[in-house]
């Protein structure tokens, strides 16, 4: 059974606190756009109304203009971790948040990609263009609905266009880092390749794909990069730290590329990914916290960071939660 305890015992009233010390919500954290859109998401896919709610009047009111404040402490928008990245990662869940089946949320959600979409447009991030991507294939994007294809074929040409520009023949990849996320990367290609067949779309998909998890599986189990330094080309690749959001991307890119390819392969190792929370990793340490409900920050040098922030809470319980019913429609299919 997915365990929300931890993530109920740190949203109040204004959204989703981004810190805790150990278990318990640190109100001096404040609230992020990355998180509330994260546990916008979860709460669609729970059925969850009244968090859903919630989440997503954070989000409405995080707006600033024609985009959105990140940060919030003290009833104060703060524009300091502004990024196209977290931008994303909301328009993501407000695509979304327009196909749930409450009026209010979906209403907020549509007017809200209305307000911020048209800035995803000259997105240069990686990631934040990988995220509007998969707003766009995935949720539902009223505005955009005569222009749709040719808004997803420009942006995937972009970030096709960075992958033309950094990979070599031992280097598969969009950028000459490899940091955080990774798999939403690849991920974006597959779900493009979903929509409109473009082979270019899925053949950098695959490739990219393949060259990450070539790195993250190389010892049979999910070794994620360490955020000291990241994987720079030609460098080593850092052990620690290892965070959860990390096998997320993880999990979901390969999940992505079984449904797109049907390979077997991909949903092992989406659940290898997905064992990693619970001790298939380095230290064979559980990042799960049974008491709490938490998920730990952090696989550190010394064992687990124990602090249990909204982040790593919400990449364990999206990961379960799909998790749960990939397990019950393999079951039904015979899948072992």
């Amino acid at each position: 059974m997915v365990d929300y305890k931890h993530l109920d015992s740190m949203t109040d009233d204004n959204g989703l606190l981004q810190f805790s010390q150990l278990g318990k919500p640190d109100p001096r954290s404040g609230y992020t756009l990355d998180d509330n859109a994260r546990a916008l998401l979860l709460s669609i896919y729970r059925g969850d109304e009244k968090k859903a709610t919630c989440y997503a009047s954070y989000l409405y009111r995080a707006q600033k203009g024609a985009s959105w404040s990140n940060f919030l402490l003290d009833g104060k928008f703060s524009s300091q971790f502004d990024s196209e990245d977290s931008v994303g990662r909301a328009l993501l869940a407000c695509s979304i948040g327009v196909t749930s089946p409450w009026p209010n949320i979906s209403k907020m959600c549509s007017d809200m990609l209305v307000n911020n979409l048209p800035r995803a447009l000259d997105f240069t991030s990686p990631r934040g263009i990988a995220y509007t991507l998969i707003a766009l294939c995935k949720g539902k994007v009223p505005l955009l609905a005569e222009n749709r294809l040719q808004i997803i074929e420009m942006l995937s040409n972009r970030l096709i266009n960075l992958y033309q520009l950094k990979h070599d023949r031992n280097w598969l990849w969009f950028e000459n880092k490899l940091t955080y996320c990774n798999g939403i990367l690849p991920l974006a290609l597959f779900a493009v390749y979903a929509v409109n067949g473009d082979k270019k779309a899925l053949k950098v998909g695959y490739e990219s794909l393949n060259f990450l998890n070539n790195i993250l599986f190389r010892k049979g189990y999910l070794n994620i990069i360490g955020n000291q330094l990241w994987y720079t080309k030609g460098g080593s690749i850092p052990l620690f730290d290892q965070q959860p959001v990390d096998a997320a991307a993880t999990y979901f890119s390969c999940i992505e590329a079984y449904e797109v390819l049907g390979r077997q392969e991909y949903l092992q190792l989406a659940y290898l990914a997905h064992k990693w929370f619970r001790g298939a990793n380095i230290h064979s340490l559980s990042l799960y916290n049974e008491e709490t409900g938490g998920c730990y920050d952090a696989l550190t040098y010394e064992g687990v960071n124990k602090n249990q922030g909204a982040e790593s809470t919400l990449s364990l319980l999206l990961c379960d939660l799909h998790a749960e019913k990939q397990m019950a429609l393999d079951s039904q299919e015979g899948i072992s």
